[in-house]
């Protein structure tokens, strides 16, 4: 709520149920809320963050966006990646195993023994947030820009792998079952 404690924000947050409190922006007392299930395009994220302007946009489509002000990792995640928009190096692949359960692929760069590797891997440990959001595809049928569903924060479970590390999120909540069922088509 505007105006209300980041500490009043996190109880209402918690009372809501279906809300994860993000965080504060740097000295700003307003708590950003986001809704699970609530569907974003990037740039509203970005805004929301503090990241991008209209004056100014920061041109983020997908993959992990660290965001250190708020102690999280956002993840925009594309489940089917065609040809068209993706380089064969970059189709990672990304599907829902369970409702609450998500294998997701690092980029080709990192290892588990990297900096962010380790904080993808300890990131509870150290107290910060991962934070998923998923879409089926880039474009719509009518070759619209799809935007992200927010599933909500998760948990690091194991990985396998290197360049490409294939990580297993615990989602805090369950992700809806229309949800989960794009997202377990994309296993294959």
């Amino acid at each position: 709520t505007p105006g209300a404690s980041p500490a009043a924000n996190r109880s209402a947050t918690a009372a809501a149920g279906n809300s994860a409190p993000v965080g504060t922006l740097g000295s700003c007392s307003a708590c950003i809320i986001l809704r699970r299930t609530t569907a974003f395009l990037p740039r509203s994220l970005l805004a929301a963050l503090g990241r991008s302007t209209v004056a100014k946009p920061f041109p983020h489509r997908e993959g992990p966006f660290p965001h250190p002000e708020t102690n999280a990792d956002y993840f925009f995640i594309t489940l089917e990646k065609s040809e068209k928009y993706y380089s064969p190096s970059t189709r990672y692949h990304d599907y829902a195993i369970a409702p609450d359960l998500f294998h997701w692929e690092s980029q080709s760069t990192i290892r588990p023994g990297s900096p962010t590797g380790q904080r993808y891997i300890h990131h509870a440990q150290r107290g910060s947030h991962v934070m998923l959001l998923v879409r089926p595809s880039n474009k719509d049928a009518w070759g619209r820009t799809q935007p992200f569903t927010f599933l909500g924060p998760a948990t690091y479970v194991s990985h396998t792998g290197a360049r490409p590390m294939a990580i297993v999120w615990r989602l805090h909540r369950a992700m809806p079952m229309d949800v989960f069922k794009v997202a377990r088509v994309a296993a294959g």
